[in-house]
């Protein structure tokens, strides 16, 4: 077993999410700023970085499973990140993340982390992913 970095894809930000070598415990990592750099060389540095084994992609579903309007840019976005990394590529849902991450975020109450949701969404896709024993096969 070795490190999973998450993402959390969006239009202007991208979160991301890394776990421990043994998979207990998923942390926020940083946010990506998509207008000011290039998210996919950030994101295959970080893999080399942190030896990550796998890529844990968000991908988003409307309440009632329908693919939402972000599926197909979330699908555009990990081809163009494919090409750069080595390690496997995974589609994990990631319906209601962020509002799990601003949860948490007003029970520490601290108003200054509400711009971290994103990487925040991002460790709880890539904790839900450890916590329900996620097969990478």
């Amino acid at each position: 077993m070795g490190r999973l970095l998450a993402l959390d894809v969006g239009d202007r930000r991208l979160g991301v999410a890394v776990c421990d070598p043994l998979r207990i415990v998923a942390r926020p990592l940083c946010i990506i700023d998509r207008q000011r750099e290039d998210a996919a060389s950030r994101i295959a540095a970080l893999v080399r970085e942190y030896e990550v084994d796998a890529v844990l992609i968000g991908y988003p579903y409307h309440a009632d499973g329908r693919e939402s309007a972000q599926a197909e840019r979330v699908r555009a976005f990990a081809e163009s990140l494919r090409a750069r990394v080595s390690v496997p590529l995974h589609f994990v849902d990631e319906r209601y993340t962020s509002q799990e991450a601003q949860l948490i975020l007003r029970e520490r109450r601290r108003r200054r982390e509400l711009e971290r949701d994103d990487a925040i969404a991002a460790a709880v896709l890539l904790q839900r992913a450890l916590d329900e024993g996620i097969s990478l096969t």
